[in-house]
């Protein structure tokens, strides 16, 4: 006899969780269980109760600041867990009503429709570089902040640096000769400089601890592969492989340009045909990592010696590969360059055919099991 099916909606904070379940067919009761406390053994003594009915459980929550201890939890156990994409859960248009009791009962409604959209949850190992990646992210935009400060502390008291580049050694010994009229500013300018220098530091500890645990990493031949392509950094390819985990999940490039958000938008009606900005949806820091690295190719194709030096033991294929992409993409911006377009337009079109080549690498290199 087919074992009925209990759906049970999740709606998760950091100290509660809003419980509702339904039964399985079109007409099956919709209820709502209650509010639960937010640690796992309030959820394991729900779990306990609706099995007691006799049905299969599957499970279903939004991807949210709580993250996926509540997936892992009940996946450990053996239940079904959807953790759904936030941005993609249908809605509405007239519902002006939102609270937990009713986020609960409408998941619930639509795991049971199969309307929701899962997210990839990310192996433990992944999760754990992603963190690392994030927070030397993190690092650069504190340092950024602390050299802004200082550099509008300087020009707000007429101190311009007459030298070109900035933050690098001449600078540094520049500013350890400005000395401030008043004691109290001299503090300031002090505490200024030492923030920088602690962010600078923070942010090389950061680089050098995913520089030692990435040959640890299942996933470090990816992490390999995807620097033989010009611009595309020990950092930039950790980032990615971190954030995107396994690219196999894609069927064909453009899936994983849609993932990254790097796709115009469309508002299309009729004969009328418009399309904007990309839909920036999807995972922004892979994206922004993307884009940085699109820059290198406004420049002539050429393989430079540290460029050679990350090609070293990887295969002909994934070289010519990179090299496909080098003639590629520096071609083409010359020619959207030339038709007059916006640099950042320019850019976002290249990053957008980056994600293509960064696919086809990923799928010449080995899978790695779990």
């Amino acid at each position: 006899m087919r074992k009925s099916v209990l759906y049970v909606g999740l709606d998760v904070h950091k100290m509660s969780m809003e419980v509702a379940h339904a039964e399985s067919g079109a007409y099956g009761e919709v209820r709502h269980y209650g509010r639960i406390g937010g640690d796992l053994e309030a959820l394991d003594k729900v779990t306990r109760k609706l099995q007691a009915k006799g049905a299969e459980l599957r499970f279903a929550y939004e991807a949210g600041p709580c993250g996926y201890q509540v997936y892992r939890h009940l996946t450990a156990q053996g239940y079904s867990c959807l953790v759904a994409a936030p941005a993609l859960i249908p809605r509405r248009p007239g519902d002006r009503l939102k609270n937990d009791r009713r986020d609960a009962l409408a998941l619930v409604r639509l795991l049971r429709a199969g309307e929701l959209t899962p997210v990839k949850v990310p192996d433990a190992d992944d999760e754990a570089m992603r963190d690392l990646t994030r927070a030397r992210e993190d690092a650069i935009s504190v340092e950024r902040r602390a050299k802004q400060r200082t550099a509008a502390l300087l020009l707000r008291h007429g101190r311009r640096y007459p030298g070109k580049t900035t933050w690098g050694r001449g600078h540094w010994r520049w500013l350890a000769q400005q000395a401030m009229e008043h004691p109290a500013q001299q503090i300031v300018l002090q505490e200024y400089l030492d923030a920088v220098r602690e962010a600078s530091a923070r942010v090389q500890r950061l680089t050098e601890q995913i520089r030692e645990l990435i040959p640890q990493w299942r996933r470090a031949p990816f992490v390999a592969a995807y620097q033989a392509l010009r611009g595309v950094s020990r950092i930039v390819a950790a980032t990615l492989v971190a954030e995107v985990g396994d690219l196999s999940r894609f069927k064909n490039p453009k899936q994983l340009m849609a993932y990254l958000g790097l796709v115009p938008s469309e508002h299309s009606s009729g004969a009328s045909v418009r399309r904007g900005h990309i839909t920036k949806t999807g995972n922004g820091h892979a994206r922004r990592v993307l884009v940085e690295a699109a820059w290198a190719y406004r420049l002539r194709a050429r393989v430079t010696r540290p460029l050679l030096k990350r090609q070293e033991g990887l295969p002909e294929s994934v070289r010519q590969l990179a090299w496909k992409a080098q003639l590629r993409l520096c071609a083409r911006y010359r020619r959207f360059q030339a038709r007059g377009k916006h640099k950042n337009t320019v850019i976002t079109a290249i990053a957008r055919e980056l994600a293509a080549f960064i696919w086809a690498i990923g799928q010449s290199v080995e899978p790695v099991t779990a």
